[in-house]
């Protein structure tokens, strides 16, 4: 019977592995335009099989939690860099400004010319020193 069960658990840790490893494609490549299909490939599972327990595993979809990569990666890039906001747009893997706007302004809830803003404004509150160390962006 304890070898049964040993059976029933392999494919699980399997199937895990193998969306842990889409999960990673998606971290790794983010930037570039990918699309359901080659993220599957990365499980070996159909496309509809693969988004379904995508979805019950990481109670996301694979097109949202690519999304949320890329509005983080945004965020940061915003925060840091000195970037336009056109040029962080195609950084992070959007293929239009307004839709990146739009789902920023969604997910954010400012729109990027905003948050950059207001990450300055609270950076002028920080001590040089500390803002040296980080490596972060010296407000105007």
């Amino acid at each position: 019977m304890d070898e049964k069960l040993k059976v029933q658990e392999h494919p699980n840790a399997d199937l895990r592995e193998r969306l842990w490893r889409a999960r990673k494609f998606i971290d790794e490549c983010y930037d570039q335009p990918i699309d359901l299909t080659e993220i599957s490939k990365q499980a070996c599972l159909s496309r509809y099989h693969f988004l379904r327990l995508f979805r019950e595993t990481f109670d996301t979809t694979p097109r949202q939690y690519l999304i949320k990569r890329r509005i983080d990666k945004a965020k940061e890039l915003l925060r840091v860099h000195r970037l336009s906001v056109t040029d962080v747009c195609f950084e992070v893997g959007f293929q239009s400004v307004g839709s990146f706007s739009a789902l920023f302004h969604k997910t954010v809830g400012d729109a990027p010319i905003t948050y950059r803003r207001r990450q300055h404004e609270s950076l002028k509150k920080i001590h040089g020193c500390f803002i040296s160390m980080y490596g972060l962006c010296q407000p105007d």
